[in-house]
């Protein structure tokens, strides 16, 4: 299975918190990670987002093909994220548009064993890989795209 972690472009500060669109800059960072990922996407991507109104435009940067899951919101850990993307042992790949802390406690629990309190920038996209090789399961870090390198 293939994991991607996305997290939000850069939104406008405000309040309510769901309602934050995203600014100038959120939408070219958006823009940018979504050609990527259109060049390389995996076979079989399913795509979750976060209710919230930024995490639904830098989704819809992609594709307008994805479910809203509420478990994702900003609340939400990283448990709900494993929940819905049914990871490791999903068939396919799913991709997460969402939100810190979770998604780097969730990279940190990847790639340590444990969860931690890892930083995610605005925009970045994280991918991982879960394979058996020799009766061990082993998860990769194929990716890392910064929003401002995509």
């Amino acid at each position: 299975m293939d994991l991607l972690l996305w997290r939000h472009a850069e939104a406008a500060d405000g309040s309510p918190d769901h309602t934050r669109e995203l600014t100038d800059r959120g939408r070219r960072q958006a823009r940018r990670v979504a050609a990527w990922l259109d060049q390389h996407r995996p076979k079989q991507l399913k795509v979750y987002a976060s209710p919230t109104l930024r995490t639904r435009q830098t989704a819809s940067a992609f594709t307008d093909d994805f479910q809203v899951v509420g478990a994702l919101s900003p609340d939400g850990g990283v448990a709900d994220i494993l929940a819905a993307t049914g990871w490791p042992d999903a068939r396919g790949a799913a991709l997460v548009v969402g939100h810190q802390p979770a998604l780097g406690r969730l990279c940190a629990l990847l790639l340590s064993g444990a969860e931690a309190d890892w930083t995610i920038k605005k925009g970045a996209l994280w991918w991982f890989t879960n394979r058996v090789r020799e009766d061990e399961t082993q998860t990769v870090l194929r990716a890392v795209i910064p929003a401002d390198f995509a």
